[in-house]
């Protein structure tokens, strides 16, 4: 379905709209950074390691959101940045979350003027969604993130690294310390290109006990806190299995249909979101794979206790981890040699061939909204707030030869399903079933999804059909067609996939 958009946006630029075939522009790679020397690296503090790093206004800089609702990291750089008087910065979180409520005041104070993101939720997603940047934020995926990192795109002045140890030289891991959140796969991006790079840490020692996910040479300044933050806070509400039973006959169906596809065989590769119908289905999975005797050569994604355990019990022989999602996903990384780290730009980069999302069989998928069209919004809400982002969603599907969405009919009489979604997320190109509690549908383009699957008797319905039994949606208006746009939506190679446009 095209979007109407403009040819230019003022704070943002000229517009490149998505194509279903775009390919991403060459753009220059900027070489890697050199040896940072031998130097002792430490600072006493983050006033200290802002004058090091020469920031002035104007420049961008980027923080990693591994420990997600627990991170202190990025609060504490602004408020070291506010009281040094410097303002007009553009922030690069990988992520922003309801824990990152004080960038209220800092963007209020005009020390932040602009944000780039994969995913925003939580008091700073809703504000920008009535207007509070002047410019609109822009919204990418983890793999166009890093793809934009590395060309030089999006150039990073100074990259803060949130790291669970450190030793004195610089070298970075997030397995290990007080506050352990897993593999640094944001962070390496941001580390390896960055002007500058400052490790925060509130564990220094004299050596690591493990490969650095981040070497010393990309490290330039060392500040140690009392504090990083709060690792308990990684996990969440929706990184566990539901126990509804609409869930589960969803999950049920959905883990049929990857075994009628002919794609459930040794060797085999998936990923799940982190939403509690999407782990249900990897647990299907699971019982699935180990009655027929099928061992999964790898899961990737973010990684949850229950893609953990399918790794104990010998169903899935590698993980790829580009960050945890619990902290059962955080010990087992630390201890298990075959469950690796991964960058973002090796997860899914879509400059990379060798990137992860382009192996994978199966890809799981939660939605917001989907559209007749197939396309999904796990962006903003149907009323128009941002509620989410990307993330890895549209890589993963891009990338996975299988991308099932798995949604309720409805949430709190809000269809799920409705003839134009609200922001267009992942294009429906890349989109191959859609199972809610009453059935499953499959894009047109699958005949041959549709036919294995209705030879292994599941219950496949038209889109169409499926919509006509949600609930109408309520009578709630969104922003007008003309509000001010608060967020461009860029797909994975930079082209613009949509725009937010403000909350009456």
């Amino acid at each position: 379905m095209t979007r109407d958009l403009p040819d230019h946006l003022p704070g943002y630029g000229p517009l490149r709209p998505y194509a279903e075939a775009a390919a991403c522009p060459d753009l220059p790679l900027i070489p890697e950074r050199g040896d940072a020397g031998t130097a002792d690296k430490r600072l006493p503090d983050l006033a200290s390691a802002l004058h090091a790093a020469g920031l002035r206004e104007g420049m961008t800089l980027s923080f990693h959101h591994h420990l997600r609702n627990g991170d202190g990291v990025l609060n504490a750089a602004l408020d070291a940045v506010a009281q040094a008087g410097i303002g007009d910065l553009t922030l690069a979180p990988s992520s922003i979350f309801a824990a990152h409520a004080p960038l209220l005041d800092h963007i209020a104070r005009g020390t932040v003027t602009g944000l780039r993101t994969a995913y925003m939720a939580g008091p700073v997603a809703q504000a920008v969604s009535r207007g509070a940047l002047a410019r609109p934020v822009v919204l990418h995926t983890h793999g166009g993130r890093a793809r934009d990192i590395e060309t030089g795109r999006l150039r990073v002045d100074v990259a803060f690294i949130a790291a669970a140890m450190a030793d004195r030289a610089g070298n970075l891991t997030g397995a290990h310390g007080p506050s352990a959140f897993g593999p640094l796969g944001y962070g390496q991006v941001d580390a390896a290109r960055a002007r500058v790079t400052v490790a925060v840490t509130d564990c220094l020692v004299n050596e690591l006990p493990c490969a650095p996910d981040i070497p010393a040479a990309q490290v330039d300044y060392i500040v140690v806190l009392d504090r990083i933050g709060d690792a308990a806070r990684i996990v969440s509400g929706t990184t566990q299995i539901t126990t509804d039973p609409k869930g589960l006959r969803i999950a049920a169906m959905a883990g049929d249909l990857i075994a009628a596809s002919g794609l459930m065989r040794r060797g085999m590769s998936f990923q799940t979101g982190a939403g509690g119908t999407s782990l249900a289905v990897a647990a299907r999975l699971g019982h699935l794979m180990a009655d027929a005797g099928v061992t999964a050569g790898f899961a990737s994604g973010g990684i949850t206790a229950p893609i953990v355990a399918l790794h104990r019990a010998g169903l899935v022989d590698r993980l790829w981890n580009v960050q945890s999602f619990d902290l059962d996903a955080v010990e087992s990384f630390a201890s298990d040699p075959r469950h690796c780290g991964m960058s973002a730009s090796r997860y899914a980069n879509p400059a990379r061939d060798d990137a992860i999302v382009n192996a994978l069989d199966v890809m799981i998928l939660g939605a917001t909204e989907v559209g007749s069209d197939f396309d999904v919004n796990v962006t903003t809400g149907s009323d128009g707030t941002i509620m989410g982002g990307s993330g890895g969603h549209a890589d993963a599907a891009a990338g996975a030869k299988l991308a099932i969405v798995v949604t309720p009919l409805a949430t709190r009489d809000w269809p799920r399903l409705v003839d134009q979604v609200t922001c267009r997320t992942t294009p429906g190109a890349h989109v191959d079933a859609v199972v809610t509690e009453a059935g499953i549908a499959i894009n047109p383009r699958r005949a041959d999804l549709a036919e294995r699957a209705r030879h292994a008797g599941l219950p496949v319905m038209t889109l169409e059909a499926m919509r006509a039994l949600c609930p109408p949606p309520p009578d709630v208006p969104g922003p007008a067609p003309d509000a001010p746009v608060v967020a461009v939506c860029e797909y994975r190679d930079g082209s613009v996939i949509d725009l937010v446009r403000q909350q009456r």
